[in-house]
């Protein structure tokens, strides 16, 4: 069936009795069907979590109305509740630098439909990647970046970001850091690739610092954007081993095939409305 008549709910409250069947007495009521529950408690701080994908009758598609009784419900059960309409993909910004293997990843999966969303501008600081956007047919914005011209470059990408509607911002080995006025505005919207597995090695060339620490593993860590350089709660993280054989270029080789599917496995479960940020951490359901 089209997901045209599908909405998934994101839910989350102080853990008490009641609340799952709050919310489905609620869809009963209103000859809503729910097709998929996932939910959790984290019993150390009470927090109650769920993800529920819900089903109108066929040819009637989820709106306006219901999102307004849903607030009702949320008010009177003190619960926040965000409503994503299936039908409604978000549009996708992917900035970029000099690096093109997340990007080609990114674009060939949406070509090929397995992201849910629309890819509609590639923005860099450099020119180099234009041929590869150009072949998937998405528009090249180059916005050269200075230390003198960061706060006009960044004034001209908001610009870019408004005038194609983006939702959601992912830097595919974006070698530039955001201004915190651009990243409080785009609250967990932003997903950024960091090429190791966090909290280890942060900031700049971190196959450098795990070879000189002869590591055994390295790995990727996408995750939200937050004021703190490669400190936003992370998403996704994946590792593949090494040894004293690898040189650095051995394990940035190694490393940007951990980069490219650790990204595309955020981008994937942000699009599908799969995460839920709970103070410094992102519960993913599945």
């Amino acid at each position: 069936m089209s997901t045209s008549n599908q909405a998934t709910l994101l839910v989350s409250s102080l853990d008490r009795r009641g609340i799952v069947a709050r919310l489905a007495s609620f869809m009963h009521e209103r000859g809503i069907n729910i097709i998929q529950v996932d939910q959790s408690v984290d019993a150390e701080h009470g927090d109650f979590r769920m993800r529920m994908v819900i089903e109108t009758e066929f040819g009637q598609t989820p709106g306006a109305q219901l999102e307004e009784e849903l607030e009702a419900v949320a008010r009177d059960e003190g619960l926040k509740i965000r409503v994503n309409l299936s039908q409604a993909k978000p549009k996708v910004a992917i900035l970029c630098t000099k690096e093109p293997h997340c990007l080609q990843d990114l674009l060939q999966r949406h070509e090929s439909g397995e992201l849910n969303c629309t890819v509609c501008v590639v923005v860099s600081n450099h020119g180099q990647l234009a041929s590869i956007a150009d072949f998937f047919d998405i528009p090249f914005v180059h916005i050269p970046v200075t230390p003198d011209s960061k706060t006009a470059s960044e004034h001209e990408l908001k610009k870019v970001l408004e005038e194609h509607s983006v939702d959601l911002i992912v830097l595919a080995r974006y070698m530039q850091i955001l201004s915190a006025d651009l990243v409080a505005e785009w609250t967990h919207r932003i997903i950024n690739i960091h090429h190791s597995f966090l909290p280890a090695f942060a900031g700049a060339s971190p196959y450098r610092q795990a070879h000189e620490r002869g590591v055994k593993l390295i790995g990727a860590t996408a995750h939200y954007v937050d004021a703190e350089l490669d400190g936003g709660p992370i998403i996704a993280q994946d590792v593949i081993a090494c040894s004293h054989r690898d040189s650095i270029t051995d394990l940035a080789r190694k490393g940007r095939d951990v980069e490219r599917t650790t990204l595309a496995r955020a981008v994937r479960w942000h699009t599908e409305n799969r995460l839920m940020v709970q103070g410094d951490r992102v519960v993913v359901f599945g």
